[in-house]
């Protein structure tokens, strides 16, 4: 449910975005925190690979296939949530990548928001999704650092039983 809403955010944002910033200036948010700008990004974060946008596409692909299979063996909320915003956020961007110019696989990124300054200077242009993959990806290391494993278990409590025997 959490993917869904995350995914219709970030699909929303975007159709908004593409019809009412199309070829206009940066506008300045927040005195000047942020900025909301039209950014076709056919890379990674940082306009990284920009000449690689099929491949970004099938790691894309990849990670969603691999979250879909995980899902059903969740037992644990936080992962849970952390594997839900990082599956909206493939599924946001992967959507671009599969239907916008130049094309199936070749399709460019809407991003949309600059912190600090326009064009993305200072910190890179995003969108929804990138924001979803940070946070998600954010849980799913800081549920790992605590030891809590996907299906439930504590690794800390495995290992403290272990080492106390």
């Amino acid at each position: 449910m959490l993917a869904l809403v995350v995914l219709t955010a970030d699909v929303i944002t975007k159709a908004v975005v593409v019809a009412t910033l199309e070829g206009e200036r940066p506008v300045k948010l927040l005195g000047g925190f942020a900025y909301l700008q039209l950014v076709r990004n056919p890379g990674a974060a940082f306009s990284m690979a920009t000449g690689m946008t099929w491949v970004l596409t099938l790691i894309a692909i990849g990670v969603v296939i691999a979250i879909v299979w995980i899902m059903p063996k969740l037992r644990s909320v936080g992962w849970a949530i952390g594997l839900s915003l990082v599956l909206a956020g493939a599924l946001g961007n992967l959507s671009d990548r599969i239907f916008r110019a130049p094309g199936p696989l070749r399709g460019h990124v809407i991003d949309f928001v600059s912190l600090f300054e326009p064009n993305g200077d200072a910190w890179p242009v995003f969108n929804v999704a990138d924001s979803s993959i940070v946070v998600g990806g954010g849980l799913i290391v800081l549920m790992a650092l605590l030891g809590k494993e996907y299906d439930g278990r504590s690794t800390r409590a495995v290992s403290s039983e272990a080492g106390s025997s």
